[in-house]
């Protein structure tokens, strides 16, 4: 047999294969084993199908899909790959459709089965989960934002808790018990049942081709692509929230030979057709997809006469980086591992990376483009010769780390180095949190990364406080400052301070939201796919120590405000954990209207969205943990048995399935899973 599948405890699949190609195979067999129900869902989300099941809830989605040519990127980006990669990936396909069945209980509940994947549903997939993953949608805030506010807008920048992070960091070997790196980390993103990393060991013992790499990938997507341990070299990234998608005020204009675009050159053909939707229990809607020499037009149309296109690299370069797939599984040190990363496109991220040598680096990978700062700000106007690209940022930061060195990246702004590549980076919080549980250390172990895991400390919940501090209250009100201003900051889910400060938050959130100053941001502008990044309540929650920094924001009465939130907040739930609790999107809650997901424990969960625990809810609206570490680990250089890993949920997707959410009480305690790389150890799958 070329290919065996082992599992440990946690069920996680352990792939061990005599060539390249047995592997791939298996990996995906067995991921489509697994999960495929979410497999269908992925593949029906990347082309733009999900309505066809669904109905017309999901169209804004498949609109999108089929506008932003997701498909049709991905096809061009297989045809670019080496002959190599796209072998890989054959087989990878090969295996998912050997693997696919539909005996899963969202399969009966909407009455489909599992369709094949073709070779470059892969790549369709990967661009489908980062399409909105970079500046699209907060161009389209910051525009409006603008319109409405003017310079003042940027009290409502999101140099602030942000909607997408991660932490990252790693501690050279003069710093550590063992001698040698520790690498930790957690990616922030949306928790989704079933998760959207997949734990996974792939080992390929052909002699000319030897690697054992353990990590998680993306389901649907072959090899292990963003944290991983493969013995010799170790890596993980964070978000660089870099800026590489434009967006452009298109004008368009019917001729009777198709479809124009005006751009810097006067009226130039722009490619366009019409695609079919099929939208169950409704008739087939009709989409345009117009390409102008910028990119797809996304919003609006020839009909209207004007549009809104983005620019980004994969669509421009017709490459996602697969090419940087393989290298990686063969990686043996820090510089295999950085020049693999050479051809990295996007997501664009920041990279921690160490070895067995006790190297260890930091660096940015991905493409990042070169034009005017107005691109970098919101939409500009497609014929302006200004707005067009010049080129690629070269010289993207890279930096040694010293031995007696450490070196943290959650997404904040890394000073100077960081201007050209992005505009708006998370706040610093997370960050100096990590900073500070490093700083003086040279004794550190893998337990000691994990337990940074789970601090809770938040710095902005710190600054908030002053807030209260400086007002005064009587009766219930009273009580819930003193309530805040005993507390220790920690948002711990048995924490009655903590709960006391998040419904005075979320009321605050509430009354500033309803200020006639901010009515015109809660008018609808665009497709509702947008709304997550254009929920003015939700801005207003992710800004509020900018607002109380600025002491009288928009001539509101912030102090007032923050008096009333505690009278608000009286009888407020008795501890964070009552409300704070995991709950993760599934496919029929984000497509459908009318059907229930699978049920999941709604355990209460600690942390909150601006500390190392992420833990994040939108104040004002609900205190449940929609988003957050979908998945955390400790890599130990030394031994690579002494790492961990956990996912919110599980190993399987199938709820009947003792897999399926195993892992939720050791996420919630904050608690890791021992990396197993000993096959005997293991059960094999017969």
């Amino acid at each position: 047999m070329e290919a065996r599948i082992f599992r440990d405890a946690q069920g996680v699949p352990h792939v061990r294969a005599f060539s390249v190609a047995a592997l791939a195979f298996a990996q995906g067999e067995v991921t489509a084993r697994d999960r495929a129900w979410q497999l269908e869902f992925l593949r029906r989300r990347a082309t733009g199908t999900t309505a066809a099941v669904f109905g017309p809830h999901a169209l804004a989605w498949d609109r999108l899909a089929r506008r932003t040519t997701i498909a049709a990127t991905a096809r061009r980006a297989h045809a670019g790959l080496s002959a190599e990669t796209r072998a890989f990936l054959a087989s990878y396909v090969a295996g998912v459709n050997a693997g696919l069945h539909s005996d899963a209980p969202e399969f009966d509940r909407v009455g489909i089965v599992a369709e094949p994947w073709e070779d470059w549903t892969p790549l369709a997939v990967f661009l489908a989960q980062h399409l909105l993953f970079a500046s699209l949608p907060g161009k389209l805030w910051s525009h409006r934002a603008r319109e409405v506010l003017g310079a003042d807008a940027s009290l409502l920048s999101h140099e602030g808790p942000h909607t997408s992070g991660s932490n990252a960091w790693a501690a050279g070997g003069g710093r550590t018990a063992s001698g040698l790196p520790l690498i930790g980390g957690d990616p922030h993103r949306v928790i989704e049942s079933p998760g959207v990393y997949q734990q996974v060991r792939l080992a390929c013992e052909d002699p000319d081709d030897t690697f054992d790499v353990v990590g998680f990938a993306f389901p649907g997507v072959p090899g292990i692509q963003h944290f991983a341990h493969a013995g010799g070299v170790a890596w993980a990234i964070t978000n660089a929230m870099a800026d590489y998608q434009d967006v452009h005020d298109e004008r368009l204009r019917r001729t009777p030979d198709g479809v124009e675009a005006l751009g810097p050159d006067g009226w130039v053909p722009a490619a366009a057709h019409v695609e079919t939707v099929a939208v169950a229990g409704a008739d087939d809607e009709h989409v345009e997809v117009v390409v102008t020499e910028r990119g797809p037009v996304f919003e609006g149309g020839s009909a209207e006469g004007r549009g809104l296109s983005v620019r980004a690299a994969s669509i421009v370069l017709g490459d996602l980086g697969f090419d940087t797939l393989l290298p990686l599984l063969r990686a043996r040190t820090v510089d295999d591992v950085d020049r693999a990363l050479d051809g990295w496109v996007e997501p664009v991220n920041n990279v921690v990376v160490a070895d067995t040598t006790g190297a260890v680096r930091y660096r940015v990978a991905g493409r990042v483009p070169v034009r005017d700062d107005a691109n970098r700000r919101g939409i500009v106007d497609a014929a302006s010769p200004d707005a067009v690209w010049r080129g690629w940022l070269t010289g993207l930061p890279r930096h040694v780390v010293p031995a007696d060195g450490h070196v943290v990246t959650a997404n904040e702004r890394r000073g100077a180095e960081s201007d050209p590549i992005g505009t708006g980076f998370a706040p610093p919080h997370r960050a100096q949190r990590l900073h500070a549980l490093l700083d003086g250390r040279t004794d550190l172990a893998p337990d000691d990364f994990a337990a940074f895991h789970n601090d809770t400390l938040s710095l902005p919940a710190l600054a908030l406080r002053e807030l209260v501090r400086s007002v005064d209250a009587g009766g219930p009100g009273a009580v819930v400052r003193s309530e805040i201003l005993d507390w220790d900051g920690r948002m711990d889910a048995t924490s009655v301070g903590a709960a006391a400060f998040a419904a005075w938050r979320s009321a605050l959130v509430v009354r500033l939201a309803a200020e006639p100053v901010f009515a015109p941001l809660l008018e609808e502008r665009h497709d509702r796919v947008f709304a997550p990044w254009l929920d003015a309540a939700g801005r207003i929650g992710l800004a509020l120590e900018t607002l109380a920094d600025a002491g009288s924001p928009y001539g509101i009465d912030l102090r007032a405000h923050a008096a009333a939130a505690l009278e608000d907040a009286a009888g407020h739930p008795a501890t964070w954990g009552a409300t704070h609790v995991v709950t993760p999107a599934h496919a029929f809650d984000v497509a459908s209207v009318d059907l229930d997901p699978p049920p999941v424990p709604p355990m209460p969960v600690s942390g909150d969205t601006d500390c190392v625990r992420c833990t994040g809810s939108v104040p004002g609206l609900t205190d449940a943990c929609y988003r957050g570490s979908v998945a955390r680990y400790v890599w130990d250089l030394a031994d690579r048995s002494a790492s961990g890993w956990v996912v919110p949920l599980g190993a399987h997707a199938d709820p009947r399935d003792p897999h399926h959410h195993d892992q939720l009480p050791l996420w919630v305690a904050g608690e890791l899973a021992p990396v197993v790389t000993d096959w005997d150890q293991l059960s094999e799958d017969l």
